[in-house]
């Protein structure tokens, strides 16, 4: 065992996206990874809402897994590892509602085994190996979720039946929002949301607004050791050697999509100063032979 420094740009994201059918959570979910890479190839949709994610191929050339029936954790599973044996840097599962109330899913296989309670033991292994899944991941995930309207019938104090309203509820297996990063809450179909759950506190208790590329350059921002692209440009344009560019490179590796560009026009122009310095060298030399010439 050893101790070692924290770094958050170790971290991958866990981001969730709950709402209604027609609420845009596929089209939030793309936005939002294309401002965490910066590169719609890297992007990859595990889609199991039957190819609605073609809809949105105007966006970029991001990539497409088609996962139809059975929803079993296994097959998630797989499809995970194709995303990452693939390289992608942002993996979507569009929805993991299947995996828990699909059809092939927990809550199917719990009744096939007899819907008795102690069949949870053969079930919660595997949707935990699916959580487990997500969670040590290569790759920063967002998974999208159904919601609905959650009611309880309650008595009230003259002996009368109560319907209450309880607002919404996740479609998935209760406390699955605990472990992510950054929960948003689509809350209608002008695609507002609000954060229910937020470890990086950029938008907890902050007023309704809408998902954008913008919030995923916010969320890798702070995955990256909570540094800002303006403060990483500065850096690589005070930097004055190519060996300092390339450490700073390695650095942020989050955000080597958006300096490379700037990288490289630093050590184009480094090289060009350096080449000055070299002919200025030259002629200094040339002339001190010239001179020496005459001289004898």
């Amino acid at each position: 065992m050893k101790l070692k420094r924290a770094k958050r740009s170790q971290v991958k994201l866990r981001l969730g996206l709950s709402g209604a059918s027609g609420f845009g959570k596929t089209y939030s979910a793309l936005l939002l990874a294309s401002g965490i890479t910066n590169d719609w190839s890297k992007i990859a949709i595990i889609d199991t809402e039957n190819g609605s994610a073609d809809l949105y191929a105007h966006l970029g050339e991001f990539n497409v897994l088609l996962l139809n029936e059975p929803y079993s954790p296994e097959r998630y599973i797989e499809a995970i590892k194709i995303c990452e044996n693939a390289s992608i840097e942002v993996i979507i599962l569009d929805s993991i509602t299947h995996e828990w109330q699909g059809k092939g899913g927990c809550l199917a296989i719990h009744n096939s085994l007899g819907g008795r309670f102690q069949d949870w033991a053969k079930v919660t292994p595997r949707h935990q190996a699916f959580i487990d899944a997500i969670l040590q991941s290569k790759s920063h995930i967002i998974t999208t979720v159904r919601s609905k309207i959650d009611y309880s019938l309650d008595t009230t104090s003259n002996g009368r039946a109560k319907v209450i309203k309880h607002g919404t509820k996740e479609i998935t297996r209760e406390g699955f929002e605990y472990e992510l990063t950054t929960n948003f809450e689509l809350i209608n179909d002008k695609h507002l949301a609000k954060a229910s759950k937020d470890r990086t506190g950029l938008f907890m208790d902050k007023p309704e607004f809408v998902i954008n590329a913008s919030t995923g350059k916010k969320l890798i921002e702070w995955c990256n050791l909570g540094v800002s692209l303006d403060k990483v440009q500065a850096e690589i344009q005070a930097c004055t050697t190519v060996e300092g560019l390339k450490h700073i490179y390695a650095k942020y590796k989050s955000l080597q999509v958006e300096i490379h560009p700037l990288v490289l026009k630093q050590k184009k122009q480094l090289d060009a100063l350096n080449n000055q310095v070299i002919d200025k060298e030259r002629i200094v030399e040339l002339k001190q032979k010239d001179n020496n010439g005459t001289n004898s």
